[in-house]
């Protein structure tokens, strides 16, 4: 190691002190100071390692925990990056502030951002690449699907041994030829069943003939057991499945990977995808299916503003993080199968980290919520008037419904909702400024930064 780069890691250790202790945060500022003095630091951090990066549009910090979850049954310490600080200087901090180990495997398992795959693969070795899916989202800085994935290729190309493991499920995924070893996971829960995807669905051309793909198996929007009636492009030979889906609500679902059932106490078909992913990686490592099935059914396996259940004053306040159409229309999807009254809350900011653009809102079909069942709808965020007059067209009675573009007043407004289950879909702002709120009034430990 250099001099510079112990001055850096120094300088970050110093700064996360100084943050986590007084300033209750502290993400990815100390990775911004250390790479300030030293940007070429993390190949020193990273060195020996064994590495897994996770990357895609949906799921990744849902797969990053429970991955981690899976992997700590047989390695214990696992270094991550858990509050989804996903860019080059979080996962620097990630490194900077991990306990070391004396003994045994060292094991980093990284949730990063889709455009920062190249950027961080220039400095690590990983032992795997995890793909989730991809799908529309922040256009104003990814680009299409196609752009998208080229920039993860990149990194992939870097490293041809690294296997990967990605989602059979997703045309895109199995587009490109690579050298590396390739482990694909997905649904074969039903029996073949010809069908084709909505019309306005993402990624339906084969990237072999440029026909319109059809499917035997429609999980939802472009995920399924595609296959092209013109070339005979189709899903890959998956290692691993979801073999059987028994029962879903809005708080758990309960189904079958290779014949080994398990419940994992959080809603959504998306979460069974991300349960799937850190099945296989845990596979890929040596974990026991039965201590991965453990894993992933431990109740208290929660993720910062991705479906976090809150208990204020009794409410049960579901924090669900929204920012594209896809996740959009399957968060909708889950919300509306809840069986007894609920409210809902929808705030919209649309800063970088959000997406500038919000014109996606007006892919999810909110047209089909049970608004019978939903006697108080509330709208708010920095972008309160588009999420309004989009939530108008979709139909919501005027007498269940508000606007509030203060934060701190649509929390109060929150408290008061008539019903047990509330669900605040929230760009990702404002779940980090509304978590704040919460934790200054003690309903959680601690917002993130």
């Amino acid at each position: 190691m250099t001099l510079k780069s112990s001055l850096a890691i120094a300088a970050g250790k110093s700064s996360y002190w100084f943050l986590h202790n007084f300033m209750h945060g502290g993400t990815s500022l100390p990775g911004k100071i250390t790479l300030s003095i030293d940007p070429d630091v993390l190949r020193d951090l990273a060195k020996n390692y064994e590495i897994v990066i996770i990357t895609g549009t949906n799921g990744k910090t849902l797969t990053t925990a429970l991955t981690v979850k899976v992997l700590q049954a047989k390695y214990g310490n696992i270094l991550t990056n858990p509050s989804g600080s996903n860019m080059k200087q979080g996962i620097v901090t990630a490194f900077l502030t991990n306990k070391k180990r004396k003994n045994g495997k060292k094991i980093a398992v990284l949730e990063t951002d889709e455009a920062n795959v190249p950027i961080i693969s220039e400095y690590i070795r990983p032992a795997a690449f995890v793909l989730t899916n991809l799908f529309r989202d922040q256009m104003d800085r990814y680009g299409e699907i196609y752009t998208t994935y080229e920039k993860i290729l990149k990194g992939i190309r870097m490293h041809p041994k690294a296997t990967v493991i990605a989602n059979g499920d997703a045309p895109i995924f199995n587009s490109k030829e690579l050298p590396n070893p390739l482990i694909y996971y997905g649904f074969d829960h039903q029996d073949d069943q010809e069908q084709m995807a909505p019309a306005n669905t993402d990624g339906l051309l084969c990237p072999k003939c440029q026909h319109i793909l059809h499917f035997k198996n429609l999980v939802y929007s472009n995920l399924g057991k595609y296959y092209c009636p013109n070339c005979g492009f189709k899903r890959p030979t998956l290692q691993y499945r979801v073999n059987k889906l028994s029962k879903q609500t809005p708080q758990s679902s309960t189904f079958e990977i290779d014949g080994h059932e398990m419940t994992i106490h959080i809603g959504g078909t998306y979460n069974i995808y991300n349960a799937l992913a850190a099945y296989t990686i845990g596979a890929f490592l040596g974990v026991e299916p039965k201590k991965a099935v453990q894993a992933l059914s431990d109740p208290d396996s929660k993720v910062f503003g991705r479906q976090e259940v809150i208990n204020v004053n009794g409410k049960e306040v579901t924090l669900i993080l929204v920012k594209n159409p896809v996740g959009l229309d399957q968060v909708l999807q889950m919300v509306k199968s809840d069986q007894e009254p609920f409210s809902l809350a929808i705030l919209l900011n649309a800063n970088y980290a959000d997406g500038i653009d919000t014109s996606w809102i007006w892919d999810g079909r909110f047209e089909d919520l049970p608004f019978d069942r939903i006697p108080a709808v509330l709208t708010g965020g920095e972008r309160y008037k588009d999420i309004t007059f989009r939530l108008r067209v979709a139909g919501v009675p005027e007498k269940n419904f508000e606007q509030e573009e203060d934060l701190e007043t649509v929390l109060k407004k929150i408290k008061a909702m008539p019903t047990k289950h509330v669900y605040v879909l929230a760009t990702y702002t404002a779940v980090l400024q509304l978590r704040k709120m919460l934790a200054q009034q003690g309903y959680i430990k601690g917002g993130m930064d």
